[in-house]
């Protein structure tokens, strides 16, 4: 007799963060706290349950090594650089909570040349 394989459920979610936490993408572990810092900056904004509820994801590389840290938000295809703490509060507010991209902090957006 085998072993079922046991379908995998998750928590509804309207958006979702990933975070390159790669050693290449930032010095220092500038990723880390910022992946670390998140889920205090989503529920202070709102965003850590309900319809517009954010989940969050560490990736380990991008390949995508310059201007870190960086994060992409999915389904959107956004890329952002240069995601300070400073530069994730706004794209925090701005982007996930009211649904306008920072253009400013872009370097890639899907479907887009």
């Amino acid at each position: 007799m085998t072993d079922a394989i046991v379908k995998p459920k998750i928590g509804n979610y309207h958006r979702h963060l990933l975070v390159c936490t790669g050693p290449r993408c930032s010095e220092d572990g500038a990723s880390q706290a910022l992946f670390d810092s998140l889920g205090g900056k989503l529920k202070e904004a709102g965003l850590n349950e309900g319809e517009l509820r954010v989940k969050r994801s560490r990736v380990s590389c991008f390949a995508a090594c310059k201007g870190g840290p960086i994060v992409c938000v999915q389904p959107d295809g956004t890329w952002y650089y240069n995601v300070t703490s400073d530069n994730m509060d706004r794209i925090v507010n701005d982007h996930l909570r009211d649904g306008k991209r920072v253009e400013d902090l872009i370097f890639h957006q899907a479907g887009e040349s």
